[in-house]
C-alpha cells in the first residue's frame, strides 16, 4: 500500500497563504489534526480538503464555530444530516449577506449624493 502524500507546516501555510499562528489556532480548536512526528507537522489529503473548506467557510462569512460544528456532524452523522445542517447554515448566512448588500448599496447612495452635492458647491465657489 502506498503512503499518502503529505506537505509540511511550512508548505500548507504557503499552499493556503495563512500565518502559522492561523495554522496552529486551527489545531488547537480541533479543526486540523496533523500527523505529527517530534515537534513536525505533516498534512495529508484530508486535512488540505479541510483546509479548503474552512477558507471558504470564513469567506462565506461562516464562524470558525459554524466551520467545526458542520465537520463534526460530517465525520459523526454522515452525509444527509451534514446536508441538512449545511443548508440551515447556508440558508442563513445568505440572509445575513443579502442584509450587508442592502446596507453597502445604501452607504454607496449616500455617498454619490454627498459627492455630488460637493461637486455643485465646488462649481459655484470662485
Amino acid at each position: 500500500m502506498a503512503e499518502e502524500q503529505t506537505i509540511s507546516f511550512k508548505d500548507m501555510c504557503a499552499r493556503f497563504d495563512v500565518t502559522p499562528r492561523t495554522l496552529r489556532y486551527y489545531e488547537y480548536i480541533e479543526l486540523l489534526s496533523p500527523r505529527k512526528e517530534g515537534r513536525a507537522r505533516f498534512y495529508g489529503a484530508r486535512e488540505i480538503a479541510r483546509m479548503t473548506l474552512i477558507l471558504r467557510g470564513r469567506r462565506f462569512g461562516f464562524s470558525l464555530e459554524d466551520i467545526r460544528q458542520w465537520l463534526l456532524i460530517y465525520e459523526q452523522k454522515g452525509s444527509r444530516q451534514q446536508y441538512e445542517v449545511w443548508l440551515d447554515l447556508a440558508d442563513r448566512q445568505l440572509g445575513v449577506l443579502d442584509r450587508q448588500i442592502a446596507d453597502l448599496q445604501a452607504a454607496r447612495q449616500d455617498l454619490a449624493e454627498l459627492r455630488e452635492t460637493a461637486a455643485a458647491e465646488l462649481k459655484t465657489m470662485k
